[in-house]
């Protein structure tokens, strides 16, 4: 289950703070440690100098007469065990604990240490020192150690305010920052309710004065999506209503021949007449339909159909092998001349509707005895396919509105005018261009559209 922006950000926060108070509680807790046993070493050592003062020479023997200052250093409500031992060159007791364990390491002095006795773990230090009297030199160990009652309180005391304090920092952070990100957020959500309230047909852009900078950049590319949309939006709309317009009339004809056909004898000429009519008129909206279903498809196909490896040449020549039998009839000399290997990305289907409908034009406007031919080259990196007539071409004025929807140069030949706006749209959509040129020596018409080559 995915978590809330909200329940992230706070994870986020926390993980990194829960480190950090962990690492600072860890050295806390050392610099405690270290404190608490320097503090303990040197009352040892402190206890251990005020010892050794009092071991004295009477009668040419050394006599230890322990002070009570000595030992009163390590008094403490934790009632601490305090053990002591002195010790004359290595073996001879001069008083105190004989088990008191001298350090294993004794080479430098003084030698803290730990070590149990009785089986009660003490912290002990040793200190050496040389006592001389009538030219004779004999030396003194003192050990003395306690028990860790005391250091372990110290320990407690230094350190656990500590941690109190880191971890009520960190509780303090749980509680506020829920509802400081629950304040900071309330741009956000008022952003998702704006958007979520909006109807179908609310295309306006979204204010950004009042957001935060980081939540700018979002609102601009929603601005910029809702601006297409409206674009889109305009376009279809303005598409519905020539598309109404143009069926409109094929509909009142056909509505007209109908009733002139059901007012006649049916033995009337006039009613074969208006008969053919009728399947005339219903030819020509079957055109309309099947052009605006197709330039319908053009708009709308997404990249990912775009993909296909598709050899133009190909396509090129399957439409002119159909249309062969149309030029015939006119007595218009079709010809092609293509290249090998060119190959685009593309929708073959729409490919095959955009060299039907250029060179379905040529045909119908050239006068018959004329000629059309089809061109598929490579230049670069494009593939350039060309049709090519001697008809009458297209005036300079009228060349700026071909591509739009149902704009007609001349209306002596049947159409719907809808053939080069869908091969705008279809090149279009394959990332190519289309353009419109006078023929050779001004005569006629070339229409040359430019597709990416395949990219292997």
């Amino acid at each position: 289950m995915l978590l809330s922006l909200r329940a992230r950000l706070l994870v986020w926060l926390l993980l990194p703070l829960a480190l950090f108070v962990f690492v600072t509680g860890r050295m806390s807790y050392d610099a405690a440690r270290q404190t608490a046993d320097l503090l303990q070493d040197n009352a040892l050592l402190s206890s251990a100098r005020t010892i050794i003062e009092d071991v004295d020479w009477q009668n040419g023997a050394l006599t230890a007469n322990i002070p009570p200052a000595a030992l009163e250093i390590f008094e403490s409500p934790y009632q601490d065990q305090v053990f002591y031992k002195v010790v004359v060159d290595h073996d001879r007791l001069l008083g105190g604990s004989p088990d008191l364990p001298p350090p294993a390491d004794s080479r430098r002095f003084p030698v803290f240490y730990n070590t149990s006795l009785g089986g009660l773990p003490i912290r002990a230090v040793a200190y050496q020192r040389e006592l001389y009297d009538s030219g004779k030199a004999q030396q003194v160990t003192v050990i003395v150690g306690k028990t860790q009652a005391s250091r372990q309180a110290m320990l407690e005391d230094l350190w656990h305010p500590q941690l109190i304090r880191q971890w009520l920092m960190l509780a303090l952070v749980v509680v506020l920052v829920p509802f400081g990100l629950t304040m900071e957020l309330r741009p956000l959500m008022k952003l998702k309710d704006d958007v979520a309230d909006r109807g179908p047909m609310e295309l306006q852009p979204i204010r950004v004065h009042h957001l935060p900078s980081e939540l700018r950049p979002i609102v601009d590319a929603i601005n910029q999506c809702i601006a297409r949309l409206k674009v889109h939006a305009a376009t279809q709309r303005q598409f519905i209503a020539d598309a109404a317009h143009q069926l409109r009339t094929p509909l009142t004809l056909l509505d007209t021949q109908v009733q002139c056909a059901s007012q006649c004898d049916l033995r009337d000429p006039s009613l074969t007449e208006a008969l053919t009519g009728i399947r005339r008129t219903s030819q020509k909206m079957a055109d309309v339909t099947s052009q605006l279903l197709l330039l319908a498809q053009a708009e709308s196909v997404s990249a990912p159909r775009m993909q296909a490896r598709i050899d133009l040449a190909a396509v090129v020549s399957a439409v002119l092998e159909e249309l062969v039998v149309a030029a015939q009839q006119r007595q218009i000399d079709l010809g092609a001349e293509l290249a090998d290997g060119m190959h685009v990305a593309g929708n073959a289907s729409l490919l095959e509707a955009l060299v039907t409908n250029l060179v379905d034009n040529a045909v119908r406007y050239t006068q018959e005895g004329g000629s059309v031919t089809a061109i598929c080259r490579r230049e670069g990196g494009d593939v350039v396919m060309q049709v090519v007539d001697n008809g009458p071409g297209i005036p300079a004025e009228a060349r700026a509105h071909v591509f739009e929807r149902f704009y007609r140069v001349s209306a002596d030949v049947e159409g719907s005018g809808l053939g080069l706006a869908i091969v705008h749209q279809i090149a279009l959509a394959h990332g190519g261009t289309v353009a419109i040129m006078p023929g050779p020596q001004r005569v006629g018409l070339v229409v040359t559209v430019r597709l990416p080559a395949w990219s292997d």
